[in-house]
């Protein structure tokens, strides 16, 4: 969600905030200043925002029965040495080096095309996996050799939608052959360049899974982080003068990745879960967004499907598949907030399928593709065509900026089972800086189940936070974390008051932690309604139906 429903139905004027809530949630540097906050949105019922049979029995650790899974197997690669010195370190002038691939997953084997820029006379690529490791968090698969460099010619903008363009020439050929299933990080080493300097980038990408039966799915959130980036100036939110109304319509793959060195919102929001269910040895599948949208049968027999920690855009193909999965006994797991909140399609670009996100939200009016009969890109909440998030999530987006304590209200359920938590245990920081909650103003599965329900002040607006899980007659469960700080939370340690991770502390790591490793090894066993069915307490919590 965000703060452009600030200014009333058409959203105008609330880009900047929108940005800078990306650098509120993420820390980013490249963010940071950019305009004001805008106020919080509130789900009021009515649609509108005002302002601001798989089967068998675990094993005691959780570890699916032998046989329940087939294909890549996750504990012998993480048993191999990693590399801790993956992370861009001396990232360099502005356009030192970045680059982006031509295809935003491929099955392992297959090819992928890298479009590079440097200012530097040679750079090289390294290919690091990204998962547990002993800790160190990558390995190293592939290292080019040295590369010349080319300065690529300057990007355009589309007069009619305002999409960021690049015409680059591709630099270089991947094959990623004895390449594993999982997520990557290349890394580009700019040798040289101005002044000697050099510089490094990312460019992300997933070696996905050709079958997921059996395991948990891990779905990298791209199609948000593109809508969040704003290379050359313009993104789905606002463009160079800060301002709603100059937003994209569109935005193109075919471009870098502006924040977090190129690796857009992978860092902050997947990474830490991705390391923690390596860890757990769980079988495990790999994909993008993209590919359950395109892929009718890809999430089929599949154990789990987990949403990271920021996966608010989805197109209805996507939203349709992972309903379908969860009908058919897949457990699903929102690990984050603002899920499934903007209704996106999918269109190809001059390089490939599925390379431009269209999103017109207010003015869809103008959309082509809405004219031709396309479902709007607005939210999905809003009409035409409302389906409002919470029928799939359980809860419903609620609101942003907020930052709260956690407030554990239902210790006794199994997914608090090892955490020491009390009822009325509070866990500064980790309610934020968007959250849901549960609100039957809007379709709202039944039997559902609030663990947490966290007080928020919300731009002077009382509300709750909240985290639910709710199960279905397939026995598929659905959890829901109701803050976007989960996976965030996962890598907090201290005290908190070096500000690192929004303050959070060891407290909060240690709880998301434990009650993840909780859910993700029910999750990986089976539909989980038939061993853990969800208890309706709504009534209990809000005092109502």
């Amino acid at each position: 969600m965000d703060q452009e429903h600030t200014a009333g139905p058409s959203g105008d004027g609330a880009g900047a905030g929108r940005r800078r809530f990306l650098a509120i949630a993420t820390g980013a540097a490249t963010a940071a200043g950019l305009g004001s906050v805008a106020g919080c949105a509130d789900g009021d019922g009515s649609g509108n925002l005002r302002a601001s049979e798989k089967g068998g029995s675990a094993a005691p650790d959780g570890t699916p029965p032998a046989g329940a899974a087939q294909g890549f197997d996750v504990k012998a690669e993480n048993a191999r040495p990693g590399n801790a010195d993956w992370a861009v370190t001396k990232a360099g002038p502005a356009r030192a080096v970045e680059g982006f691939a031509d295809k935003v997953s491929v099955l392992p084997g297959e090819s992928f095309g890298l479009y590079v820029s440097t200012t530097a006379p040679r750079f090289t690529v390294s290919a690091y996996r990204m998962g547990w490791y002993g800790g160190a968090r990558a390995r190293l698969v592939w290292r080019s050799e040295s590369l010349p460099g080319v300065r690529q010619p300057e990007h355009t903008v589309d007069s009619d939608t305002r999409m960021v363009r690049t015409r680059w020439a591709r630099t270089t050929t991947v094959a990623t052959k004895d390449w594993p299933e999982g997520s990557y990080l290349l890394r580009l080493d700019a040798q040289g360049g101005e002044g000697g300097e050099g510089g490094q980038r990312f460019v992300p990408v997933t070696v996905r899974s050709a079958a997921t039966a059996g395991r948990t799915v891990v779905v990298n959130a791209v199609a948000t982080w593109q809508a969040y980036n704003r290379w050359g100036g313009y993104g789905s939110y606002d463009g160079p003068s800060g301002g709603y109304a100059s937003r994209s319509l569109s935005v193109s793959f075919d471009r870098p990745y502006e924040y977090d060195d190129g690796a857009g919102l992978f860092l902050v929001y997947e990474a830490p879960l991705i390391a923690l269910a390596e860890r757990l040895g769980i079988p495990l599948a790999y994909a993008t967004t993209t590919d359950v949208a395109r892929e009718k049968r890809l999430l089929e027999g599949a154990a789990a499907v987990l949403s990271l920690g920021h996966d608010e855009y989805w197109s209805p193909e996507h939203r349709a598949h992972v309903t379908a999965a969860r009908d058919a006994g897949t457990n699903i797991a929102i690990l984050g907030a603002n899920c499934c909140f903007r209704r996106i399609r999918l269109e190809a670009s001059e390089l490939g399928p599925d390379r431009t996100l269209v999103c017109y939200k207010s003015s869809y009016g103008q959309d082509p593709g809405f004219k031709r009969g396309h479902p709007a890109t607005v939210d999905f909440r809003s009409a035409p065509g409302a389906d409002p998030e919470s029928s799939l999530l359980g809860v419903i987006y609620d609101g942003y900026p907020v930052d709260a304590p956690y407030v554990v209200t239902h210790p006794g359920h199994w997914l608090f089972e090892g955490t020491g938590a009390k009822a009325g245990d509070r866990f500064e920081h980790l309610v934020g800086v968007e959250y849901d909650k549960v609100n039957t103003g809007f379709a709202t599965p039944r039997p559902i189940e609030i663990l947490a329900h966290s007080p928020v002040v919300c731009d002077g607006r009382p509300s709750h936070q909240d985290t639910a899980y709710y199960t279905v007659p397939s026995g598929a469960g659905v959890f829901a974390t109701g803050t976007m700080r989960w996976v965030e939370a996962l890598d907090a340690t201290g005290d908190g008051r070096s500000g690192r991770n929004h303050g959070l502390d060891a407290r909060s790591g240690a709880l998301t932690t434990r009650v993840t490793e909780n859910l993700l090894r029910v999750f990986a066993a089976g539909p989980a309604g038939r061993s853990h069915p969800a208890q309706d307490n709504v009534t209990a919590v809000y005092g109502g139906s």
